[in-house]
Order: structure tokens, then sequence, then C-alpha cells
């Protein structure tokens, strides 16, 4: 069998599922899970639905520098597993986690356990079968599964962060494996997420996050008060990269949740800006040492700082990031984020 490698070179392998997981495992180029062989039929055939030349360069990925051709994204795409349909919301995630906004390079080779998180808006989600709903963060999902762990293939086998190399994290998280979901636009009282950031209702996108991990928010709350104030005591925490940069916290905002807030006629800045006001933190739960990088992060923005300094979880209400997901049941859920990064979205090319 002649399979395609992460360099887009042809290696001779034996026809032997077993032999071929263990060339990929050997030569470091798996998530440690079964791949799908990449052979030439298959690669071509995600290469039919990429709507863009095979050698095109989409983007340099930190830390390694990497070219992320089309080819080498689909070869990566066909180990993880996902359907050819996949290939341009697999393009725009490339093209955006290399956003200079994103910091890809902080975010590969840091100690903490940041993962990339992709999130889909627009027709594509429901037409590729991106859950939206019932454990849409959980098992079950192909295209979700597939996804999210394509692009994290892409970042290790072209981008270069292989674990205890060039990625650093000390333990790391699940979400390393594979991390995306879509946005419940039907059940959600506001405007979608990708509309907010500037696309039409009826493009498709993705956005890509750097996220830390989840906190699920259970709480029986039916109270938009008593609902607000037990999220953002929820959301403060001393040991955070968000109280230290200024950051970029998510909240994905179940939809009986979403309901409150719709009865209370709240809209979507508005919780922002509730969130932002109380999970305002005085400097001296930090660390002392952690207090220094605060210092040397936001002086600029706060002033001198002391113990009695009030530290923001974000520079301002609007970088509080709200999307509505899940499906029944009194669970949000708390994403808190790398710091020095921004999320980027960017529009999936549908055309052809």
């Amino acid at each position: 069998m002649s399979a395609v490698t992460k360099a887009a070179a042809l290696v001779e392998c034996a026809d032997d599922l077993d032999a071929i997981n263990r060339l990929y495992r050997e030569k470091r180029w798996s998530d440690g899970l079964p791949i799908v062989p990449p052979t030439v039929e298959r690669v071509e055939r995600m290469l039919r639905h990429a709507r863009r030349p095979a050698g095109d360069v989409i983007a340099l990925l930190a830390p390694g520098f990497g070219e992320a051709t089309v080819e080498r994204i689909a070869v990566n795409a066909v180990m993880a597993g996902c359907d050819p349909e996949y290939m341009p919301a697999l393009i725009a995630a490339v093209e955006a986690v290399a956003d200079p906004e994103f910091n890809l390079q902080g975010i590969q080779a840091t100690t903490n356990p940041v993962a990339v998180w992709i999130i889909v808006n627009g027709p594509l989600a429901a037409e590729l079968g991106v859950n939206a709903t019932f454990n849409c963060l959980g098992e079950g999902a192909w295209a979700n599964a597939t996804l999210g762990r394509a692009l994290r293939l892409i970042l290790r086998n072209v981008g270069g962060a292989l674990p205890g190399e060039m990625d650093r994290a000390t333990q790391g998280q699940p979400g390393k494996y594979t991390f995306c979901c879509a946005e419940n636009e039907a059940d959600s009282p506001w405007e979608p997420l990708h509309v907010e950031r500037g696309f039409r209702p009826d493009q498709s996108t993705v956005t890509v996050v750097g996220a830390e991990g989840t906190l699920n928010l259970n709480t029986h709350a039916k109270d938009h008060v008593d609902l607000l104030r037990v999220i953002a005591e929820s959301m403060m925490h001393p040991a955070s990269n968000e109280y230290c940069h200024g950051g970029e916290p998510w909240v994905m905002i179940a939809p009986e949740h979403a309901e409150i807030f719709r009865r209370a006629g709240l809209s979507k800045a508005d919780v922002k800006k509730q969130l932002w006001e109380q999970t305002k933190m005085p400097a001296r739960h930090m660390a002392a040492k952690d207090l220094l990088r605060v210092k040397s992060s936001r002086t600029e923005e706060l002033g001198e700082i002391g113990p009695d300094t009030i530290l923001t979880i974000a520079h301002k209400p609007e970088d509080i990031c709200l999307m509505v997901a899940g499906g029944p049941g009194t669970h949000s859920v708390y994403v808190p984020c790398f710091g020095n990064s921004r999320a980027i979205t960017r529009a999936i090319n549908t055309a052809g």
C-alpha cells in the first residue's frame, strides 16, 4: 500500500492496518489513537472538495513554521477520519489559527494545557452534522470528533508541536485530542456568534478559541439575578491567566439558562456587562509571584497595581464571549482561556 506522510511524500507500507499504525506511532505522526491510512486515493478524494489547488500554502504554522499546504491539510484530514466535505471548514480553521492575534506560537509551546476549540456557525454546521445540542462537547458526532482531531494533527505534524518537545504542556487536557462543536442557533435568544462577529446570517464560519478547559455550571437558578451571580462567582479564580493578562473568557450558555435571560429582557451585551462587573477581584487574591505577572502585563492599563487594586477578568465587557449550545438541562459551561490569545473567525468557502 502507498500511504502519504505528513510531508506529502509517498511511503510504501504493507497493506495491513496494524502495520500502518505501528509505522505512524514510530514516526510520531499520530495523536496516540488509530489513524485512517492516508492513501493516495483517499487524499485525492479529500482534495476534490478543497476548492483550492493542492500546493496552495494556507499558512505557516508555529512553532515549527511548517507550510500547511492544502495537500498536507488533506493528509491529516484523512488520518483523522474526516469526510471530504469537511475540507473547506478545516482550511478556514487553519487560516484562523495562523492569525497573529490568535498567538499560535504561545498556544503551541506553553506549559499551559490550552487546546484549540473550533466553533462552527451558519448553514454548513447543520449540513455537515456538527453537533450543537446534546453532548456537543462529548463523543458521538462524527463531524465534531474528526474536525477537531484533524486540526490537532495538523498542529503537531505541520506546526511541529510534539509533546515533550515544542509542546511543553505540563499536563495537557483531553481537548487536545479534539475540541469542536456548533452553536445552537435555533435555541438562542440572541444573534448568532458569527453575526455578532461581523458575518451575514447565511454565511458559514469557523471560530477558533484558545481554551484552557471546561467547568460545568450546574445551577437550577430561575431568577436572572441569581443566575448571573453564580456564573460570575464560578468564573472568578486567582490562578488565572485571564486576570493576569485581561483575557477573553467564554461562557457556553445552556438553552434553559438562555431562556431565563430572554424572559428578563437581557441582551447579550447586558449579560456581558453584568458578568464583567461581578467578576472583578481584588489583586490580593493572587499569589505573590502571579501578582508580579499582573504588574508586568497590566500596569499600563490599570496604573500602579497593589493588593487592593481591582482586577477585571477581561479588558472590557465586550471581551467576554457568549454562545448558546447544548441540549435540555441546567448546565452551562465556563471555558477559561489562555489570556494571551484572541478568538478568530473565518468564513468557510462554500462556493463551487
